[in-house]
């Protein structure tokens, strides 16, 4: 019987040199959910929150936006996400239901460290569906990350890389 060895010879790579090792990135996607800002008085009264994209990503026509969203928004992102797309949709931060009903001690769902916590769900949540590449060829995630306003009676369709 013929023995089977394993190959074990290195393979020859090109050596990396400082500007491999410290250039910028091939390919970057960098997105902070950032300066939460309460509006409003009474029951109109809501938060929105800075959402600031950096790429060189070729599928997303500005490299840089910053656009301010609310909560219903990435909502409304994550509902046409899983509508339109193939991707598994990560769950957002919870509604806090129990944060909304009167006569608490403190803020409720305007609370500093709620707002807090709920930023930080919100970042998580849009660098994992952002740097899914099935959901970056998806027009709402475009709309939601570099449109100034999101459309919500926009048609679905995809990117075209140019």
């Amino acid at each position: 019987m013929a023995e089977t060895i394993a190959d074990t010879r290195r393979l020859f790579s090109k050596p990396q040199n400082l500007n491999d090792a410290y250039g910028p990135p091939s390919n970057f996607l960098e997105i902070d959910v950032s300066n939460p800002e309460t509006i409003g008085v009474g029951r109109g009264r809501y938060t929105t929150y800075e959402v600031r994209l950096k790429t060189n990503l070729p599928i997303f026509k500005l490299k840089e936006s910053c656009v301010r969203r609310r909560y219903s928004d990435f909502e409304w992102l994550r509902a046409e996400l899983e509508r339109e797309s193939k991707v598994v949709v990560p769950p957002l931060p919870g509604k806090a239901l129990f944060r909304q009903l009167p006569f608490r001690g403190d803020d409720g769902i305007f609370d500093d460290s709620f707002i807090e916590e709920r930023r930080q769900g919100l970042e998580q949540f849009l660098n994992k569906v952002a740097g899914h590449p099935l959901a970056q060829n998806e027009r709402c995630l475009h709309m939601f990350l570099q449109d100034e306003s999101v459309d919500k009676s926009y048609t679905p369709s995809k990117i075209r890389q140019a």
